[in-house]
C-alpha cells in the first residue's frame, strides 16, 4: 500500500487578514440559512459520475446542464485547478482505558475521526464521546479480534485536549507502520448527514475518492472532483484547457457547524496544503495571457487564495491555512468555481456567496431545490463565476 504522506505543520501559516477587505462585524450566521428538504440529500452518487446535473449560474439567470457539458463553458487558455488529495479511512472505533479509583481497568467505547497529522506518530482528532476524555487516557482502536489490535498496533495516548474539541493522540506506532494500521482498522469518514442515514460500505471506498487522487492525507473528499471521469478530463484538455493539481488535506473540521451567531467570532481549523512552484508559475502565465483560473472545489480555491499575494501573483505554498472566506472578500487568483451544493449556515455556503453574491446564491439554491437537484457530497454540481466580472462572453 502507498505510504500516507507525512506533512508537518508550521512551515507557513495563513489566516484571514483585514487587507482582504472582509467585514464580518455585521454579518450573522443566520444570513446564510435556508430550508432544505431531507429528500434532496444524496446518499449515493449517480452513475456514471459525469451524468450528474450541473447548474450554471450566469449573470442574470441559471442554466440546467449536466457535468459532461462542462467543456462548453470553458475557453482555450483557461485553467482548471484540482485538489489531488486522497481520502484515508480516518474514522476508527475503539475503547478508552483508564484505571478506576478501585484499581480496576475501565473501558468505554469511543470513536475518533483523525483531523491533522502533526508528527510521524501524532494525529489530532475529534473524539466521541469527548467530554470525559482527558490527557493520560489510553485508547485502543479496533475490535478485540483484530490482529492489529491484538498486537497493540493501534494503541494511542491522549497527550492534550484543546478547547475546540480536538485531542492530540500519540500512537505507539509511527510512520508507514501506523499508516498500514489505520488502513486496516479505519473506515471512510462519511459526512454526518450521510452516516446518520446509512452505514459506510465497500462501495464508498471507491465512490468517496476522486479519479485523480494521489496524495494520502484527507479525512473528507474534495467532493466537486467526484464528478470527473477520465473521459471528461480528456474532453476538457481537448478544448485547450489546461489542468493543474494542488494538494489540500481536508480535515474533519469541514463537517463542523458554525456555532456562533456573529461570523467575526468563528475560527476555522487549519488544514495542510501545498502549491508547487511550477504550478504557481504556470497559473500566473495563464492569467497574464487572459485565461481564466477555475477551481474544482472549495478546497482548491481556499488553498489558491491562501497562496496568492495582494497583487494577484500566485506563490509556492507549503504549510497550514485557516482562511475563512465570506462576502466582502476580495478574490485574487480565482475567476470561477465548480462546486457541489452545501449545507445551510456553513462556511462553504458563505464562500460561494462571497464569490457570486449572497442574493444570487440564495436564488440559485432556491432554483436547485425547486427543480430537484441533489445536495451535498454525493449530490449534483454548480458552476459559479466571480461576481465582479469573472464571467466573460463565450
Amino acid at each position: 500500500m502507498p505510504e500516507i504522506t507525512l506533512k508537518l505543520r508550521a512551515i507557513r501559516r495563513l489566516t484571514p487578514v483585514a487587507g482582504r477587505e472582509q467585514n464580518r462585524d455585521r454579518m450573522k450566521t443566520a444570513d446564510f440559512d435556508f430550508d432544505l428538504p431531507e429528500d434532496r440529500i444524496a446518499l449515493r452518487p449517480v452513475e456514471p459520475r459525469d451524468s450528474a446535473r450541473l447548474l450554471v449560474v450566469r449573470e442574470g439567470g441559471f442554466e440546467d446542464r449536466v457535468m459532461r457539458d462542462l467543456p462548453d463553458f470553458l475557453r482555450p487558455g483557461d485553467a482548471l485547478v484540482f485538489n489531488d488529495t486522497r481520502v484515508i479511512p480516518a474514522r476508527m472505533s475503539g475503547s478508552r482505558r483508564r484505571m478506576g479509583e478501585d484499581g480496576q481497568l475501565l473501558s468505554v467505547p469511543v470513536e475518533a475521526t483523525l483531523h491533522h497529522r502533526d508528527a510521524p506518530d501524532v494525529w489530532s482528532a475529534f473524539m466521541k464521546p469527548g467530554k470525559r476524555i482527558k490527557p493520560g487516557d489510553r485508547i485502543r482502536f479496533g475490535r478485540e479480534g483484530d490482529a492489529a489490535c491484538d498486537l497493540g498496533r493501534l494503541e494511542a495516548t491522549v497527550t492534550a485536549k484543546g478547547e475546540d474539541g480536538l485531542v492530540t493522540l500519540r500512537f505507539a506506532m509511527s510512520g508507514p507502520a501506523l499508516d498500514d494500521a489505520i488502513r486496516e482498522i479505519g473506515v471512510m469518514p462519511l459526512p454526518p448527514y450521510i452516516a446518520a442515514k446509512r452505514a459506510e460500505d465497500d462501495r464508498d471506498r471507491m465512490d468517496y475518492q476522486t479519479v485523480y487522487a494521489e496524495h494520502d492525507g484527507s479525512v473528507a473528499a474534495p467532493t466537486a472532483g467526484l464528478h470527473f471521469t477520465p473521459g471528461l478530463m480528456d474532453a476538457i484538455r481537448a478544448k485547450g484547457v489546461s489542468t493543474h493539481a494542488v494538494t489540500l488535506h481536508v480535515g474533519a473540521g469541514t463537517f463542523l457547524p458554525v456555532k456562533v451567531d456573529d461570523l467575526a467570532e468563528h475560527r476555522m481549523h487549519s488544514e495542510w496544503g501545498e502549491v508547487a512552484a511550477d504550478t504557481a508559475e504556470t497559473l500566473n502565465r495563464v492569467r497574464a495571457a487572459g485565461g481564466r483560473v477555475v477551481c474544482v472545489g472549495t478546497t482548491s480555491l481556499r488553498l489558491l487564495e491562501s497562496a496568492t499575494d495582494a497583487d494577484g501573483t500566485v506563490r509556492a505554498f507549503h504549510g497550514d491555512t485557516a482562511i475563512f472566506i465570506t462576502p466582502g472578500y476580495r478574490f485574487r487568483a480565482v475567476d470561477g468555481l465548480m462546486t457541489n451544493f452545501h449545507l445551510p449556515r456553513s462556511t462553504l455556503f458563505m464562500l460561494v456567496s462571497a464569490l457570486s453574491g449572497l442574493e444570487t446564491m440564495r436564488e440559485a439554491y432556491r432554483h436547485a431545490i425547486d427543480t430537484g437537484y441533489r445536495f451535498y457530497s454525493y449530490g449534483d454540481a454548480s458552476l459559479l463565476w466571480r461576481a465582479e466580472g469573472g464571467l466573460q462572453d463565450q
